[in-house]
């Protein structure tokens, strides 16, 4: 079993907030392969929907604890379905990477990242892919990333993240497609 997470908060007033995007991607992938709506799972704090792709079972999850606590969620479904970590892909915003840009890395430090920081300190590994998100306006990281990252994208910030969204959608199939060597040589640009 593959185990895929996106990182956002819970809840409407977050929805469509930077800090998003992880679930964003997520919806985007379940829609786009036919997955089932996704269910809470109480048990794990995280929203849940399964299925296959390409003869692979995967569990596509988004925490329901806030950002800063992603790894509890995240440490109770592995030790459950007994999956490594190189069977867990993380996708998550990056405020480093410019708005629409996608990096996808393997085993590399949490760079700031809470949610990340959260997975890496539950898991005590960082040995896994993550899918990460740029959401760096085009000025710059701003001065305030804790306040920037739960605001709303700006319309026209939003017409990118729906391609952008798009675009992880298809990486994360070529990941599962093919490996995530040929995803990282196609998406990282």
């Amino acid at each position: 079993m593959i185990l895929i997470v996106g990182l956002g908060n819970p809840g409407v007033k977050y929805s469509r907030t930077r800090h998003n995007v992880g679930f964003r991607v997520l919806d985007e992938f379940q829609k786009e392969n036919n997955f089932p709506n996704f269910k809470l799972l109480k048990k794990f704090n995280s929203l849940a929907s399964a299925g296959n792709f390409t003869n692979k079972e995967i569990l596509l999850t988004e925490p329901q604890t806030f950002m800063n606590n992603s790894g509890s969620a995240i440490k109770a479904l592995i030790k459950f379905y007994k999956i490594t970590s190189p069977n867990l892909v993380v996708v998550h915003d990056d405020i480093d990477l410019p708005l629409g840009k996608i990096r996808i890395s393997k085993g590399r430090g949490s760079a700031g990242h809470k949610g990340v920081e959260s997975i890496i300190k539950e898991l005590k590994t960082k040995n896994f892919v993550r899918f990460r998100i740029g959401i760096q306006p085009l000025k710059g990281k701003p001065k305030n990333p804790e306040k920037f990252v739960l605001q709303k994208f700006l319309k026209e910030e939003e017409k990118i993240i729906k391609k952008i969204t798009k675009t992880g959608c298809q990486a994360l199939e070529t990941a599962l497609t093919k490996d995530t060597e040929k995803a990282m040589s196609k998406f990282n640009k």
